[in-house]
């Protein structure tokens, strides 16, 4: 085999092996276990041809160095899949600059589920929604947000389990 074809075999094996990797281990993180473990009868399959592979060849510095831009590409990509995948939920908490706003009623008339409270901030009275959203609709009703509430603070995180409420009852459905 091609000195060429060696580098490409070891960095595309090693982007799928890396990129599997990450995949599977934000899968454990959110509680697929199933497909995780099926991910990973493949993944170690891969990466046991890929290190064969520079294990007969350790040698060559070039094959060396193509097995860690491999793992490094590899990070990236897994980590992009998966951000296109959009695994699971985010929690988004919108702090309004005042409590006279339509907000609240206008994310609801989108279909999005809203608490709302009162609070205070160092300049006055606020109101505070918190909204459930998967993943995959995150980005627009961040966007519906901005637009709706150009001010507001906002906050996004993963939560890891959540029961009852709104969300319930559309799974109900």
């Amino acid at each position: 085999m091609s000195p060429a074809l060696i580098v490409a075999l070891i960095l595309g094996i090693n982007i799928t092996y890396v990129s599997i990797f990450t995949l599977r281990l934000i899968l454990v993180i959110k509680g697929k276990r199933t497909m995780a473990a099926m991910l990973s009868m493949i993944e170690v399959f891969i990466y046991l041809v890929g290190l064969q592979i520079v294990l007969d060849n350790l040698s060559s510095p070039l094959y060396i160095g193509a097995y860690c831009i491999g793992f490094g590409i590899g990070v990236y990509m897994g980590s992009r899949i998966e951000e296109a995948l959009a695994l699971g939920y985010s929690v988004v908490q919108v702090i309004a600059d005042t409590v006279n706003t339509s907000l609240p009623d206008r994310l609801r008339s989108y279909g999005y589920g809203v608490t709302v409270w009162h609070a205070e901030g160092r300049n006055g009275p606020r109101m505070v929604m918190q909204v459930l959203v998967k993943r995959s609709n995150e980005k627009r009703l961040l966007e519906r947000i901005a637009e709706e509430a150009p001010k507001a603070f906002v906050i996004s995180h993963e939560p890891r389990h959540f029961r009852g409420g709104f969300w319930a009852k559309l799974l109900e459905r």
